[in-house]
């Protein structure tokens, strides 16, 4: 009887080890884990009875003489559970955000080794996190990853939105095509970068937009990248198969792990909606809660900047042409001749300072400001900047003291030439410098290839460093602007004062020749999925040689579209990018900049399609106003705007800067018009968009019936 009992327990086991499965909250994705007769973790994915991933095989592949983690697997234990909490973010597209999932923890134990491995997965109504757990245990410590062999099976040939897999950069325009064409495409969509290293002709980047032939939008991405390597998605394009694929580090190992530990999750966003992608809030969720106890000096800005006349090169970033080389605390800048090119200098500031001021703007930017830069790039330098001395024309103190005058504060700079170690060397110093003048916010920057030699930009000891300068600022409250780092993952939840990445080809590219016209409509469901992007918008003048007779670059859209990327492309660090006397001779439109708000209590996706359009209405924290943005890919349209999500009963101003009809992004950019109207929860607007092109409004609650006099009713 025993015997027989016992026999019916074990296939009892058996039977859910071989298959088990788990719904979403709302019963619409629905996952099912398995382990083959070779003891190879699976799981398969449908959504609304379709299936989206086919069974795909889980694991990892260690070094060393024993068995990898990924076959001789069986189930030990299954535990099912359900989570559902509200919580608030310090900033973001909304107030409230729920966390609502059904999780399967599954423990698995290899036989040969007595090592355990534990799959968590979490199931919400938009998409599917999983990641491995390997808790404590006596068989298995310290272990190097050679490979995380993580599959996504694609049911077919799906139309994806991609830029090139890369160890160093994302920045790149977006290629659409079919997964099939990859292959051949790739050696066109990877243009030069002053740092990159490709691995696979079939190699793409999260975050990855694809859409099935039948209307599914499927995206792929990873959330939580703490103390592991970024992963990119290699693909078998004979059985339309992805495959994790890890960034190395200099002596080629993907990850040196000890146990207990976890990798970050690999995450599947699912809907035949696409507004539901760029709603979503998987990626948070899947991060830990905030770990900054007091966050009253988290405070998004809005900020002009000495920037813009260095990329474009009207100037530039170093002060002399008299040396050589520079050595950092050797160079005498004292008895050098200024090449009057310098961009950083005080009088040059102050007027930024002074516009800043004028137009209710939070922060200025310097580039340039700092020792070093005449030779700063391309000599793999390890003691490249100090990040303390300022040249001879950038009087440090006087700035302080004006900006203080002004309410206008000063937003830091730190260019690392990509050298770790010595922004480790000097960080305590450099964050000391900055609370000593009251700089609330560093853009750091990491151009060139990695200091150690042989590291990538996206490796494990690399990103370590990124999560170092975070929580090492965050001791000296400041926020962190990190350019060039790895694409952001949702970290941003956990440490709120990571305000801002780049990550991504931003709006520099233009004066660089030039993005895709529809490249903001792709962002949002790309790079934008695991956390907002520095883009600095705000390019009114097209023509770069107006700027600098030797760049004949174009700025690719209308000046009505850099207005609705405030709004479509959220961020509580937003700047205004082009130049103070640029914007003087359209103050028109530069009201929108100044209106526009960076944080928001809702946000509401009216229009979505990758590569096409992306229309949202967000209502701006703690006040009735709302702002609504319409990024515009190559082709014109009409965008169609319902004004129900304003309050019943509530009457509003509505601000439109919309593109006139003649409006195009090559030949007719700066053709605009603005018109107000008055709207309520009722009203409905259908606005031309122009090839490029965009629009914006601002709506305000009326408050004195005076207000709408002589306005039309929409």
């Amino acid at each position: 009887m025993k015997k027989l009992l016992f026999l019916l327990s074990f296939c009892l086991i058996a039977g859910i080890a071989l298959s088990q499965g788990l719904n979403s909250p709302d019963g619409n994705l629905q996952m099912k884990f398995s382990v083959t007769e070779k003891g190879e973790p699976t799981y398969e994915l449908n959504y609304k009875g379709k299936k989206v991933i086919n069974p795909s095989k889980l694991g990892l592949e260690s070094f060393g003489d024993k068995p990898s983690f990924y076959d001789n697997f069986s189930v030990i234990d299954v535990k099912n559970t359900t989570f559902d909490e509200t919580w608030q973010p310090v900033w973001g597209e909304t107030k409230d955000i729920r966390n609502h999932y059904n999780e399967m923890q599954i423990t698995l134990s290899q036989k040969e080794t007595e090592r355990i491995m534990i799959l968590r997965f979490r199931l919400f109504g938009d998409g599917l996190g999983f990641r491995y757990e390997f808790p404590e245990q006596k068989k298995l410590t310290y272990f190097a990853v050679k490979e995380e062999l993580t599959q996504f099976a694609m049911t077919d040939d799906h139309t994806a939105w991609w830029i090139p897999g890369d160890y160093d950069t994302q920045e790149y325009d977006y290629t659409k095509s079919q997964l099939s064409e990859i292959r051949h495409l790739q050696e066109s969509a990877r243009t030069d970068n002053l740092s990159q290293t490709g691995f696979s002709n079939t190699g793409v980047q999260t975050s990855l937009q694809m859409k099935t032939s039948d209307g599914i939008y499927i995206n792929l991405h990873e959330a939580a990248l703490i103390n592991y390597a970024c992963m990119h998605l290699n693909l078998d394009d004979k059985n339309f198969v992805f495959q994790s694929w890890l960034t190395p580090d200099a002596n080629g190992t993907k990850g040196h792990l000890q146990a207990p530990c976890s990798t970050p999750w690999r995450t599947i966003i699912v809907s035949d909606d696409a507004r539901d992608i760029l709603a979503s809030n998987i990626t948070l969720n899947l991060n830990e809660p905030c770990k900054i106890e007091d966050t009253s000096w988290i405070k998004p800005m809005k900020y002009v900047g000495v920037w813009w006349e260095m990329i474009t090169g009207k100037s530039d970033w170093s002060y002399t042409n008299d040396f050589p080389s520079i050595q950092i605390g050797k160079t005498d800048y004292s008895k050098a001749k200024p090449h009057g090119r310098h961009g950083a200098t005080t009088s040059n500031v102050k007027k930024y300072i002074d516009f800043a001021a004028q137009h209710g703007f939070d922060g200025v930017l310097v580039e340039g400001w700092n020792i070093g830069w005449e030779d700063w790039f391309g000599h793999s330098k390890d003691f490249v900047f100090d990040f303390q001395t300022p040249y001879p024309d950038f009087d440090i103190e006087d700035i302080h003291r004006y900006a203080k005058s002004k309410g206008v504060k000063m937003i830091m700079h730190h260019e690392t030439s990509a050298s770790i170690r010595n922004y480790e060397r000097f960080m305590d110093d450099a964050y000391k410098l900055m609370n000593k003048y009251d700089y609330p916010a560093v853009k750091s920057g990491y151009v060139g290839d990695i200091i150690p030699r042989g590291e990538n930009h996206y490796s494990q000891w690399i990103n370590n460093h990124y999560q170092y300068a975070i929580e090492k600022a965050a001791e000296y409250k400041i926020m962190v602007n990190a350019h060039e780092a790895v694409r952001p993952t949702g970290v941003c939840r956990t440490w709120p004062n990571l305000i801002g990445n780049e990550s991504a080809r931003g709006t520099e590219y233009q004066a660089f020749g030039g993005s895709k016209p529809n490249h903001t409509t792709i962002l949002p469901f790309t790079r934008l999925i695991g956390g907002p992007m520095d883009y600095t918008p705000g390019a009114f003048e097209n023509d770069i040689s107006k700027y600098n007779p030797n760049n004949k670059s174009w700025v690719n859209t209308t000046l009505v579209n850099q207005l609705s990327l405030y709004v479509t492309m959220s961020s509580p660090l937003q700047m205004a990018c082009d130049f103070p006397e640029t914007y003087e001779k359209y103050m028109d439109a530069f009201q929108f900049i100044k209106d526009v708000a960076l944080d928001w209590d809702k946000s509401k996706y009216l229009e979505a399609e990758p590569g096409d359009y992306v229309t949202v209405a967000r209502k701006a924290k703690g006040t009735d106003k709302w702002f609504v943005g319409s990024t515009n890919g190559e082709t014109g349209r009409n965008s169609i705007v319902n004004f129900d999500f304003l309050e019943n009963g509530k009457t509003y101003i509505a601000t439109i800067y919309a593109d006139d009809k003649s409006a195009h992004y090559k030949t007719n950019p700066q053709a605009y018009h603005i018109r107000k109207v008055v709207v309520n929860s009722n009203s409905k607007l259908s606005q031309h968009c122009a090839p490029g092109g965009g629009m914006a409004i601002s709506i305000f609650p009326v408050t004195d019936k005076a207000q709408t006099k002589g306005l039309k009713k929409l």
